[in-house]
């Protein structure tokens, strides 16, 4: 493809870089109040917001997260860009063995497919169950009124006796022989999608990776287009698990493994139509599942619709395009489709050139042979 240099360039480059950060901080001139967005202020009254950098950055460091959001005014898709541009300067000291999610340290807990749920429901913190209505008493919220609620809630939230884990609904359902068995010797090397490229057909374990970091929005599309009718998985929600998830490395010295700190994550494990199983025995019902960084609820449930729709796909063939891996993983990453989208605004002055003087060309031998 044809591009061509632009006079000024470097100039006019360091412009737009300056235009954008006097917007950033405009304010300050026109109100004496006005202070720099605090990192901390991102990182705690914005962390939905940071929790959805962190997943697609593909890195969990949400202090950066929360100053990739500053800088970026807000925009997710640069947001992100930055985090996974730094990432990629770090080392890669070692990696952590698969980690047991049964041992998450857990804020929210539900179950759509059970009442009783083995260690009960803990609904947490979510706005399920609110009205969506716009509280206009934040439009000028003190720093008073703003201490005052958390302090508040500290002084009477009632004490709760919580167990340090919960067991996982779909334990029991596996039991029960309602679920296939897991699969004995399976191999626990995860396909790093960091390091290989994606050349299909790809494992799940790949699949999930390019999901996990996916733009939130195109998978809920994809996830969406499904449950609409372009597919066939209309799931139950199994579990949805939101909590602090222990980090595991071995100890340099003695090698058994130690916690080095823990990562929020959030879980989903959905149920889907049964089928008979491969060996010809009893049918049992199937699994979708999805895990992601951060407070993501809405990311893990569409990812556990796709990942049960590419399980259809590999077994079936694709009869839709949320069923084909290649469609899929190729259009879901938000850095990478957003990188193409952008392209379209660098010069085309010379193939656009081109695509004119063919039009004008075949004008002429129109009007010439008409």
């Amino acid at each position: 493809m044809s591009y061509v240099a632009i006079k000024g360039g470097g100039r006019a480059i360091a412009g737009a870089a300056a235009v954008t950060e006097f917007l950033r901080t405009e304010e300050g001139l026109s109100s004496p109040t006005a202070e720099p967005l605090a990192i901390d202020a991102v990182l705690h009254q914005l962390r939905h917001l940071v929790d959805r950098v962190v997943s697609e950055g593909g890195v969990y460091h949400p202090r950066f997260a929360a100053l990739a959001v500053k800088q970026s005014l807000g925009d997710t898709l640069e947001a992100a860009f930055a985090l996974r541009a730094w990432r990629s300067t770090r080392p890669r000291l070692t990696a952590t063995p698969p980690l047991d999610t049964s041992r998450m340290r857990l804020i929210r807990r539900i179950s759509a497919a059970f009442k009783d749920i083995p260690g009960g429901q803990m609904l947490g913190p979510t706005p399920d169950y609110a009205l969506r209505l716009l509280r206009l008493e934040l439009m000028d919220e003190s720093p008073e009124a703003f201490r005052a609620v958390a302090r508040d809630w500290l002084e009477n939230c009632p004490a709760a006796d919580l167990p340090d884990s919960f067991p996982k609904v779909l334990d029991a359902l596996r039991a029960e022989g309602l679920l296939p068995p897991v699969a004995a010797g399976r191999a626990q090397t995860a396909f790093d999608i960091t390091r290989e490229p994606l050349v299909f057909p790809v494992p799940r374990s790949a699949q999930l990776a390019t999901m996990a970091r996916a733009e939130t929005g195109s998978l809920l599309a994809l996830a969406y287009s499904n449950m609409r009718g372009y597919g066939d998985v209309h799931p139950t929600v199994a579990e949805l698990r939101v909590g602090y998830l222990p980090v595991l490395l071995p100890h340099p010295v003695t090698g058994e493994l130690a916690e080095v700190g823990e990562v929020l994550v959030t879980e989903c494990e959905v149920v889907a139509m049964y089928e008979a199983s491969e060996a010809g025995g009893k049918p049992t019902f199937t699994v979708g599942y999805g895990a992601c960084f951060g407070h993501n609820e809405v990311k893990a449930i569409a990812m556990a619709i796709l990942d049960r729709a590419l399980q259809k796909g590999m077994q079936d063939g694709p009869s839709n395009p949320s069923e084909d891996p290649e469609f899929v993983l190729l259009h879901v990453d938000g850095v990478d489709s957003m990188g193409f989208a952008s392209h379209y605004k660098m010069p085309h002055y010379v193939t656009f050139q081109s695509d004119l003087d063919r039009l004008r060309t075949t004008q002429k031998k129109q009007e010439t042979t008409a």
